[in-house]
């Protein structure tokens, strides 16, 4: 049986009969029910068709403090050989919360992260020229009948086996130029690149050794048994590629972006939009490897309810992820979220673990504090700025147009001028890459005073230990 949401609808009482009293007690009487309504913990097993759609009902809402659990899918390589998938990637439904207005902020609070899957297939990619309309992402199109965005099924294993539904024709966007097949250790600590043979054996049960939740419509990356790189051991530290927010208009969930989100400017499908629509994104396709277990984001809040999702668990990646790709899985997500009222952003703000900061922005230490004092003694300085570590998460269509665009949202929101933000950056910070070719962290020390203002010094207290 299908859940029925409640309805709020107001009571039909004469307008003068209404008192002040009695128009308090109803606003306290409708938060209650609201709050009644939500859940504490929402449970997630559903992805969307690869497109964001502020349109369709979301799941929820949670409570306000309240916890997400996420069964997620891999991200990139999956959907990208599943051409009936809309937008590259494969993420939850978004979870509304309760509370949250647009111009409303969430903090998002990662308690956990675990990798299910037991190993992937990732590699640099190449776009199959005639089996997409414009972007191979978005439309792929069946070279043999023409229909876009086709059913498929896999037919044996190897860079061929998708095939179209309608005609049979090997239809997927896209193929491995150099790629691998890892495998992981039983703990998910370490992975191991394997050779043919194993590639291959892994690849006739892809869907088990990939881990891929029930309701996941995939084409599993394993089936294509890419092994270019033998023999290489790597680290696992897992993080979420997609995280973040619904956009205040339909997009597909990997363009969700300044960077990816460019190619649907004037773009010959369905999905195409204006510059002017491309700053109603909301960042959440990332890809920053510091979004990891213990970090929290606080997210803008561009349709009601804010619209949490998540995906494109990564289980290792470097600053950039530099061959387009990097060892996709499928995990287990715990989220608790938060709302801030009135902290209207534009895009995603990170207070990542304190290991993750970059030198110069880790808070001072006592030791360091103590000298500090002693130097400003020395030259008569009376006041020592009090400080906290934050990061701006900036995209645009390079590296460039990235790093303005998170010195600009630091800028205004800190109410500083973008000078003063990047002299901050270059000696309590740094900058950082996402994701080549356009997402950045803008990071650095910011006055305490200006970051209360916000409604942000808690979350700060909570993450860094800073004294009251």
């Amino acid at each position: 049986m299908q859940k029925v949401q409640n309805i709020f609808v107001p009571r039909e009482e004469p307008i003068e009969m209404v008192t002040k009293t009695d128009l308090h007690s109803r606003i306290a009487d409708d938060r209650m029910e609201r709050v009644a309504a939500a859940a504490e913990t929402v449970f997630v097993n559903e992805f969307t068709d690869g497109l964001l759609d502020p349109a369709k009902p979301m799941l929820g809402p949670v409570r306000d403090g309240g916890h997400v659990v996420a069964n997620t899918a891999p991200g990139c390589w999956g959907p990208m050989i599943t051409p009936a998938i809309r937008g590259g990637h494969e993420v939850t439904r978004p979870v509304a919360v309760a509370g949250a207005e647009v111009g409303d902020a969430l903090a998002i609070r990662i308690k956990e992260i675990v990798v299910t899957s037991l190993a992937t297939s990732s590699g640099n990619d190449q776009m199959m020229t005639g089996r997409f309309l414009g972007d191979p992402y978005v439309a792929g199109r069946c070279p043999g009948c023409g229909t876009l965005n086709p059913e498929t099924r896999v037919e044996g294993i190897g860079q061929t086996a998708i095939r179209c539904v309608n005609c049979g024709a090997d239809c997927s966007p896209f193929t491995i130029t150099n790629g691998y097949t890892i495998a992981f250790d039983e703990i998910r600590s370490i992975g191991l690149t394997l050779h043919r043979n194993a590639a291959e054996q892994i690849a006739r049960n892809a869907k088990s050794y990939a881990a891929l939740p029930e309701k996941s419509v995939q084409n599993s990356i394993l089936t294509f048994a890419p092994h270019d790189l033998v023999g290489l051991v790597a680290r696992l530290r897992p993080f979420m590629g997609q995280f973040g927010t619904t956009p205040a208009i339909r997009m597909p969930d990997s363009h969700n972006a300044g960077d990816f989100g460019s190619f649907l400017i004037g773009a010959p499908h369905e999905y195409a939009i204006t510059a002017e629509q491309l700053e109603d994104r909301t960042d959440g396709h990332m890809d920053i490897d510091i979004v990891r277990a213990g970090a929290i984001a606080v997210c803008p809040v561009k349709v009601k309810g804010g619209g949490i999702y998540m995906g494109d668990m990564h289980a290792l990646q470097g600053d950039g992820e530099i061959a387009g790709h990097t060892a996709d899985v499928s995990g287990i997500v715990t989220l608790q979220v938060q709302v801030i009222k009135g902290l209207t952003i534009d895009g995603p703000i990170l207070l990542p673990i304190a290991e993750d900061l970059p030198y110069l922005a880790q808070p001072l230490s006592r030791a360091e504090r103590s000298r500090a004092e002693a130097l400003a003694r020395d030259w008569g300085v009376e006041h020592l700025e009090e400080s906290a570590p934050i990061s701006f998460v900036g995209t645009g269509s390079d590296l460039n147009a990235a790093t303005e665009n998170g010195l600009a949202r630091a800028a205004r929101l800190l109410d500083m001028t973008v000078a003063e933000v990047k002299n901050r950056a270059t000696i309590t910070g740094g900058i950082e890459i996402g994701r080549h070719p356009g997402v950045v962290q803008v990071t650095f020390r910011a006055p305490v005073d200006r970051l209360d203002r916000l409604g942000l010094m808690p979350f700060l207290k909570e993450q860094y230990g800073l004294a009251e």
